[in-house]
């Protein structure tokens, strides 16, 4: 591996929020130590809500409701979003350590590549809603013909397949290495070869943001239009669903929480013509990222705040929930006190032999 000063050249801010950057942790503290604080409250708030919302979206959408290309589309979403939140732990305790990895190296691998190949199967699967959604409402006839389950299903297998390829090299990339005595999970994109590094460095981020971002979205945002056209033209005989609205909702969010991301990771190429951007990149990219990461929680949020049919059966299910509860609470009572008749019955038939014996 070499020693942590040629190491050091393989770092990039993406690393610096996750793992540190070693060289400038006492100059900037007091700094680091505000990033750590923010980084733990989001990622702690991401985790219980991801965890709690995606869990509710699976369970309506996989067993509560008819299950239809809309459905399978949200199913695969939410998927994607709750396998992201059950590692978010092992990031949440690198931060609490001070960015000391203490889950090996696999792990270290196999986090990054979670948390890669989510970002690439939300933007593809909301692609997919975007497109799906405009071709649902304008071309009717050709939904009712090809628009099907098989084909859907198939779709979504090719999605997670394409999301596990372009994620692959951090399955490669991803390193641990020893550094002022602590443990850190980075890309290193080094492998003796300064050029090489950074050549791989701008590839990956070039690809992560053209795939992961700016092509979907623009796919997105030309069926938006093209959809917005078509109702305005239809004058009332196409009009937005209640999961329209929805759809759109989970799209703009995405869009917030991801771009800066982006743009921070494109900024970072040409961080060495100006060392202002080196600071403001310093403090965006912790920042950014974070918010990149809260974005698995706001999906099902979202979906649940906006989808009447869904609110409808969470209530349904609470009523349900709430009067098994108290059905339970009523026979456990009625329980006790048969109990207590049945052991005050046995005592007063226990004293009868005993008083008539006195006599």
């Amino acid at each position: 591996m070499g020693d942590a000063g040629d190491d050091y050249g393989n770092y990039s801010y993406e690393d610096y929020f996750e793992y540190g950057d070693f060289e400038e942790t006492k100059a900037d503290g007091s700094q680091r130590e505000v990033m750590h604080i923010i980084s733990v409250v989001i990622y702690s708030i991401s985790f219980v809500l991801g965890l709690i919302g995606n869990g509710i979206v699976i369970w309506v959408t996989a067993f509560k409701t008819k299950r239809t290309v809309n459905s399978m589309w949200l199913l695969n979403l939410a998927i994607a979003d709750f396998i992201f939140v059950l590692f978010l732990p092992f990031s949440i305790d690198y931060v609490l350590r001070d960015f000391h990895w203490g889950f090996g190296l696999i792990m270290c691998k196999l986090n990054s590549f979670v948390s890669v190949m989510n970002m690439y199967a939300s933007m593809l699967f909301l692609t997919i809603l975007s497109v799906d959604r405009y071709v649902s409402l304008v071309h009717i006839n050709w939904c009712q013909r090809y628009r099907t389950m098989l084909r859907a299903g198939i779709v979504c297998g090719c999605i997670w397949a394409l999301s596990a390829g372009l994620s692959s090299p951090t399955l490669v990339f991803r390193d641990v290495a020893h550094i002022h005595d602590k443990v850190v999970c980075f890309n290193n994109f080094y492998m003796h070869d300064p050029h090489g590094a950074a050549m791989r460095h701008i590839i990956m981020v070039s690809v992560r943001t053209a795939v992961g971002f700016i092509l979907p979205f623009s796919a997105i945002c030309v069926t938006g239009i093209l959809l917005i056209v078509k109702v305005r033209k239809s004058q009332g005989s196409v009009r937005l669903s209640s999961f329209s609205k929805t759809v759109s909702a989970v799209i703009l969010a995405f869009f917030l929480c991801w771009a800066p991301f982006h743009t921070f990771s494109l900024m970072e190429l040409s961080i060495n013509s100006s060392l202002h951007l080196h600071d403001v990149l310093k403090t965006g990219f912790p920042l950014a990222t974070s918010l990149a990461f809260f974005n698995s929680c706001v999906n099902p949020m979202l979906y649940m705040f906006l989808n009447k049919k869904v609110r409808h059966i969470l209530k349904r299910a609470c009523l349900e929930i709430t009067k098994a509860s108290l059905r339970e609470i009523s026979q456990s009572i009625s329980a006790s006190e048969n109990l207590s008749v049945l052991e005050g019955l046995q005592d007063s038939s226990t004293e009868v032999p005993v008083e008539s014996s006195a006599v």
